[in-house]
């Protein structure tokens, strides 16, 4: 081995560097036909398992009375029964109630939009606060908030409605032109979630604080940093908390059940209940199940346009890295 000379002595040898190892990597083996074929195989069942009960939805709600409980009638009816859905608007014949859905639908869409606007802007103003400001007790106080998903709402149900009785919001009446007792099922969401607090915050601490700092520096001040900075950078994830609050909203009954009592204030799940008690037998009617099945299909194409709408943004917002690339 060769060496270097030292003033002080005879050369030294230079000692030996180690060759640094390969940094090891997970081995996945090269995907064979028979491996393909079962994963495709596994996703078609999947698929079909979710799909199944909306295409049978849409099937039976094209069926006649009779075929739709005829099981063995083929999947595809014949002939198709388009007055189902008629029927939904206007009500079946002989039947003394005339089924308002069409007001069902934009009572639940104007509420749903509001919860989900609301809780998104209130949550995420929240949110920003845990993320941004250091406090005395801020994990202590995060923790109680956190805490509050631990309680079901079956227990809430009772005060928060003598709450609202209180206020005199669960009769009938107007408020800035709103019905009143439409207002519990989405103004609660004006204080926020602590779902949607928990996530936002989660993307706001992914933020780079230094992008704050820079901003203070320009002169902004709290509000604009959070406009100008924070919102637009967890966009993805305010669109999912709207989506998801959006969807929880709609699919709403036990609030509903509790607060509404005039047809012309029912949403779409509490809508449906009511056609569910009318065209039964219980209730007098002819078992037109047909109907009410044709409803939930309507019912659902809102949910399924909003996916679509927001479906990129899914997987963009549910992860808790607010840097970007």
């Amino acid at each position: 081995m060769s060496g270097f000379a030292t003033p002080a002595g005879p050369a030294q040898p230079v000692p030996a560097v180690e060759p640094i190892a390969p940094r090891r990597r997970w081995y996945r083996p090269p995907a064979t036909g028979l491996s393909r074929i079962a994963y495709y195989a596994m996703l078609t069942f999947c698929t079909f398992l979710f799909v199944y009960p909306f295409v049978w939805a849409v099937s039976n709600s094209l069926k006649t009375r009779d075929d739709f409980f005829d099981h063995q009638t083929q999947l595809i009816p014949h002939p198709f029964q388009w007055s189902n859905y008629r029927d939904v608007f206007k009500g079946v014949e002989g039947q003394l109630y005339q089924a308002a859905f069409g007001t069902w639908i934009w009572n639940s869409l104007w509420i749903a939009v509001l919860a989900a606007l609301t809780v998104t802007v209130s949550s995420s103003l929240v949110a920003f606060g845990f993320a941004y400001f250091r406090f005395p007790l801020r994990n202590f106080f995060f923790g109680c908030v956190l805490a509050t998903m631990m309680l079901p709402g079956v227990v809430t149900l009772v005060p928060t409605y003598l709450l609202w009785n209180k206020l005199h919001f669960t009769g009938p009446g107007t408020f800035l032109f709103l019905s009143k007792n439409q207002y519990p099922l989405w103004a609660p969401n004006l204080f926020g979630s602590a779902f949607y607090i928990f996530l936002m915050r989660q993307f706001f601490l992914g933020i780079p604080r230094e992008l704050f700092e820079a901003s203070r520096m320009d002169g902004d001040n709290y509000w604009t940093m959070f406009w100008r900075i924070a919102a637009p950078l967890a966009r993805p994830a305010m669109i999912v908390t709207f989506i998801f609050e959006f969807k929880a909203s709609w699919t709403e009954l036990q609030k509903a059940i509790v607060y509404l009592r005039a047809d012309k204030t029912f949403t779409v799940p509490r809508g449906l209940k009511n056609l569910l008690d009318l065209y039964g037998p219980s209730a007098g009617g002819h078992g037109d199940y047909q109907v009410i099945v044709a409803a939930t299909v309507l019912s659902t194409l809102p949910m399924i346009i909003i996916f679509f709408l927001g479906q990129r943004y899914f997987v963009e917002g549910i992860a808790t890295q607010g840097r970007k690339g």
